[in-house]
């Protein structure tokens, strides 16, 4: 934008242009707590004597849906089969 086409912005887009810039960074300050309490609980399930990496693993093929997972296990195992690693 040049200087001409901000001077044309009404009061009305420039507040709604803050409203906006405002609620992405509000959100963006919970995404990062939230991150923070993820990273929380990981390291008590590693307290616990869990495995996070196997946690994460659980995590990842829960936010699938089962067909879609059972195709990804099919396409390793082919891979898996196909370097003699099977």
């Amino acid at each position: 934008m040049d200087d001409a086409s901000i001077q044309h912005l009404t009061e009305a887009t420039r507040e709604k242009l803050r409203q906006t810039v405002s609620k992405i960074e509000r959100l963006e300050e919970e995404k990062k707590e939230v991150a923070e309490q993820i990273k929380e609980i990981y390291a008590e399930a590693k307290a616990f004597g869990f495995d996070t990496k196997a946690l994460r693993q659980v995590i990842k093929l829960r936010k699938q849906d089962r067909a879609e997972r059972e195709e990804a296990e099919m396409v390793l195992e082919t891979y898996l089969i196909a370097l003699g690693e099977a």
